[in-house]
């Protein structure tokens, strides 16, 4: 059980926060952050928003005052020996915010976490986690549900619903309860225009992004002597082609999920320094296990890795091969 009081104390005792999240963030980690700061602001709080990646093109709806920036040495460092108070949103593992992260950990300030993934690390003073939750968004509904912090309004319900909506594949995911369906309407009381949110999150897609995902769709592959197992790989060269930026692959993997009896899918994308890997896979094969092998994590059904100065060629037989032990 989360302790909602303990982070009600914190936030009230404590004047300025700096929210940041993962590398590359999804809807739940920029509308965590969104619905935190309009909470914060409520309060009367100072509040900044660094991120290490730019905020992708399909979320910026979600920051209408604009005020998350995206990371500059220079310009921020300073601020994580400044703020009251780090807040690390859905991510719980230090070097998921990349460069950032020495500026983190080495920061004598006071540190905690809101976070929905399996196997937090130790890098905070205070972790608000559980992996029941379906979102961070969702952690931070209850959070004001629990608390009566501040009073709910259209401000913190987009973002809420948007990150909630996301993570629970538009409410289809296992972790997709009763209760998150009564969120879901409690945020519509609110004012959110579902259809909207949708659209933003789903159907606005520039014509990069298209053009990479037919591209991609022609390099899926079943591996395995049964073929449950699909995986697709993104190229450099590819993204190049098309012009797509590494975030336009967000839900890409799913594409292998919709194969005739496949369990297991894998994205496979190649990077200027690296490559990263996305899992999925259906029932009860735990993906967050074949992840955890290669230094990832995340959930039972969707998780994921991203290996620095590593060759993605080398790694794509040593993962399909794992991969069968969890069939």
């Amino acid at each position: 059980m989360i302790n909602f009081e303990q982070l009600k104390e914190i936030i009230l005792k404590n004047n300025s926060f700096l929210l940041t999240t993962h590398v590359n963030p999804d809807p739940d980690a920029i509308g965590s952050e969104i619905g935190l700061y309009f909470i914060l602001k409520k309060l009367g709080k100072q509040v900044y928003i660094i991120n290490y990646s730019e905020t992708p093109y399909n979320l910026t709806f979600l920051d209408s005052d604009k005020v998350i920036q995206k990371f500059d040495e220079q310009l921020h460092k300073k601020l994580f020996d400044e703020a009251d108070v780090l807040v690390a949103l859905d991510f719980n593992r230090p070097d998921r915010i990349i460069k950032m992260q020495p500026f983190f950990e080495q920061s004598k300030k006071y540190k905690i976490c809101i976070d929905h993934h399996l196997e937090p690390g130790n890098f905070v003073d205070a972790l608000f986690a559980g992996d029941e939750y379906a979102a961070t968004g969702h952690i931070l509904f209850k959070f004001i549900e629990t608390t009566n912090i501040v009073q709910l309004d259209h401000n913190i319900a987009v973002p809420l619903y948007a990150a909630i909506m996301a993570d629970t594949g538009s409410f289809k995911y296992d972790r997709t309860t009763p209760d998150v369906h009564l969120i879901a309407a409690k945020l519509l009381e609110q004012g959110v225009r579902p259809n909207d949110i949708a659209n933003k999150l789903f159907d606005e897609s520039k014509f990069s992004k298209i053009k990479l995902l037919g591209k991609t769709l022609s390099t899926v592959s079943l591996y395995g002597k049964d073929e449950k197992i699909a995986y697709m790989v993104i190229t450099q060269e590819i993204l190049t082609e098309t012009g797509a930026l590494e975030n336009d692959t967000d839900g890409f993997v799913n594409m292998c999920m919709s194969i005739e009896n496949v369990v297991i899918g894998i994205l496979f994308l190649e990077l200027s320094d690296g490559f990263k890997a996305s899992f999925r896979s259906k029932g009860v094969v735990d993906i967050n296990k074949l992840a955890a092998e290669f230094g990832g994590g995340g959930h039972r059904n969707a998780s994921g890795l991203r290996l620095k100065d590593k060759k993605m060629t080398d790694f794509i037989p040593l993962i399909l091969k794992s991969a069968e032990k969890y069939l």
